[in-house]
């Protein structure tokens, strides 16, 4: 899977010019020189993206000032391993190839399984100790990559205008994609409805468990075995997150007691797959909040409209 080429910056936290303009006048770091390439700020740039293609972290760290390499090694495994994703464009690990374009500038592909990244340079802005180049992603967007030299060596300070700070674009990152994970989970809790709503018209019922919802023997479909959802969710667990159902009195005054359901989705590791807990009501309104990993309840926000379940096909929206 490749990611939107260089939609990470809007995930970055914004820096206060005046913090930027104070390390920019830091001066150079005294630091011993690392490959030949790193005397070029172009060459520097090739590299380090390189290095990132390969998940190569140990290569990828030379072209890091002292700070930013020292925070890199800090963080967990996992988000060592995003960080290099970012920067690649890719999920996987791939093979770097870089050529030259038009004018000679660098070209460097990263081929991946998922797909391949191609970024291409643009002219240098060198200032004293600062270089800028311009990177653009085909059929994409552009940004600025911007350089330090420290004691001779070019290494990797900022993309477009925001500092390269490893720690908080870490958490940045981290924050973003919980958000998204929850997101998806927001999704498969509506589409979960739809399949209980769709199991109710089969069989005129609602159904005990989820475990009804699942998959059935090829022309084999039962009350039993609806074949609605994925053999993960007809557990309960899918993405990290445990699922409940339960039947419940309806909100409509004209509905029989108990022809309602109530859905319940909780993460099973806090803080990994997601933060936030989410509750389908009775009347198919999706609730959720930062519960520390409780169950949420009608009472907490509303994130989510009415579900509007599909006529058919909810199993493929679940799974």
């Amino acid at each position: 899977m490749m990611l939107k080429p260089f939609q990470i910056c809007r995930f970055f936290a914004v820096i206060p010019l005046a913090t930027v303009l104070a390390v920019l006048l830091l001066g150079p770091v005294p630091i011993q020189a690392q490959a030949e390439s790193a005397a070029d700020p172009a060459a520097a740039l090739s590299a380090a993206l390189s290095a990132a293609c390969r998940a190569d972290q140990a290569q990828f760290e030379k072209y890091l000032t002292v700070d930013s390499a020292a925070a890199l090694r800090g963080l967990p495994a996992d988000q060592r391993a995003a960080f290099l994703k970012r920067f690649s464009l890719s999920e996987e690990a791939g093979k770097a190839l870089v050529t030259s374009g038009p004018q000679n500038h660098p070209v460097v592909r990263c081929q991946a399984p998922g797909g391949t990244a191609e970024f291409r340079f643009g002219d240098e802005r060198v200032h004293d100790n600062l270089a800028f180049i311009r990177v653009d992603v085909v059929d994409s967007e552009q940004t600025n990559f911007g350089l330090i030299r420290e004691d001779g060596v070019w290494r990797l300070l900022s993309l477009g205008l925001v500092m390269l700070d490893v720690p908080q674009l870490s958490r940045e990152w981290a924050e973003a994609d919980l958000a998204s994970h929850e997101d998806a989970v927001v999704s498969t809790l509506s589409a979960l409805a739809g399949a209980v709503e769709s199991y109710r018209r089969a069989f005129d019922k609602l159904p005990d468990s989820l475990a009804q919802l699942g998959p059935a023997p090829k022309g084999e479909i039962s009350p039993e075995q609806a074949d609605l959802v994925d053999e993960h969710l007809a557990a309960g667990d899918a993405g990290g997150y445990h699922f409940r159902y339960r039947i419940a009195s309806s909100p409509n005054a004209d509905t029989p007691e108990g022809d309602g359901f109530e859905l319940s989705a909780t993460p099973n590791d806090y803080g990994k797959a997601g933060k936030r807990s989410f509750f389908l009501d009775a009347a198919g309104k999706i609730h959720g909040d930062d519960k520390h990993g409780e169950i949420a309840s009608a009472s907490d926000p509303l994130v989510a409209p009415a579900a509007q379940p599909p006529d058919s096909g909810s199993a493929a929206a679940v799974q």
